[in-house]
């Protein structure tokens, strides 16, 4: 199993249908879990993914549509039936704190859990505890909604023909590391530099700067494309993409990984998203979500 990969929950925008559940996705990094936008039915897709409990650190909500967060008070009661032993974050827009309390109370239960409310009010970093980095950037829909981006700190990758040009080697080369220059030999060099991984999770929006942020330098890109360019107007109306739009503004922000998600009931075969979103100009890896796939962030 990859230490860093998403497992989908469900892929249905608005009504689950027979194949598709309403919308859940949890994220994978090393020790960590970040269940995204739990809707009704999260539980039990939970149980067939083999998702426990115990996997979930922080838990982010887009916006308080029920697609999208009903699934809430079930999740938040399991967490606390199970006394999960670590503290868990929530995060979600902090103009529906009415929503997130009604749906975390929602009926009478033990709160055995530390279970800490960290609202999103504006763009900017939500959390940063040393392994990544969450930022948030508002979205365009009719309620107000945020997508979220986890971001790794650029890191070193020691080159051995360099070390060993230098006399440099064991336990010397972790003091080079701690200290940035050994002997007066530098960091940089004898090492290049590692990029972060970097991952999104972009909900229901019309096309707006957020989602261009977001989206920027992604490794894996998690992004809703509700309608096909047919439908393109009842996109606009609704606070919506396209595959079309998804496709675009990942090709634009050089994503190498693309997961299409939370498709209208009205389309009966997933591939037409395929075919839109590679006509559209996007040429990275591409994944046309169904509940219950696991995909693993691309190798760095």
């Amino acid at each position: 199993m990859s230490a860093r990969e998403l497992v989908v929950l469900g892929t249905a925008s608005q009504v689950p249908t027979r194949h598709r559940n309403h919308n859940g996705y949890l994220l994978r990094w090393d020790g960590e879990g970040i269940l995204f936008d739990p809707g009704e039915g999260t539980q039990r897709q939970m149980l067939r993914a083999g998702v426990a409990a115990h996997d979930i650190n922080r838990i982010c909500v887009t916006h308080f549509h029920g697609d999208h967060s009903l699934g809430l008070a079930g999740v938040i009661q399991r967490i606390n039936l199970d006394r999960v032993p670590h503290p868990v974050t929530c995060h979600y827009p902090a103009s529906g704190q009415r929503f997130f309390d009604r749906l975390r109370y929602a009926t009478a239960y033990r709160e055995t859990v530390e279970l800490t409310e960290a609202p999103a009010a504006a763009d900017g970093v939500l959390a940063d505890p040393g392994p990544y980095r969450l930022e948030t950037a508002r979205l365009s829909h009719p309620v107000e909604s945020f997508g979220y981006r986890l971001v790794e700190p650029d890191g070193r990758r020691m080159l051995p023909a360099l070390l060993a040009e230098h006399g440099i080697g064991g336990p010397d080369v972790g003091r080079l590391q701690r200290d940035g220059e050994l002997r007066g030999v530098h960091l940089d060099e004898v090492s290049k530099v590692r990029r972060g991984q970097r991952f999104a999770f972009v909900m229901d929006t019309r096309l707006c700067d957020g989602v261009h942020a977001l989206a920027e330098g992604c490794d894996l890109l998690v992004i809703e494309s509700t309608f096909l360019t047919s439908e393109e107007s009842l996109a606009v109306e609704h606070g919506h993409l396209t595959a079309a739009q998804a496709a675009r503004v990942a090709a634009a922000a050089g994503v190498r990984h693309l997961v299409l998600t939370h498709f209208s009931q009205r389309y009966a075969d997933p591939a037409a998203f395929e075919a839109e979103a590679r006509a559209a100009g996007f040429t990275g890896e591409l994944t046309v979500a169904a509940d219950l796939t696991r995909v693993a962030l691309p190798k760095r």
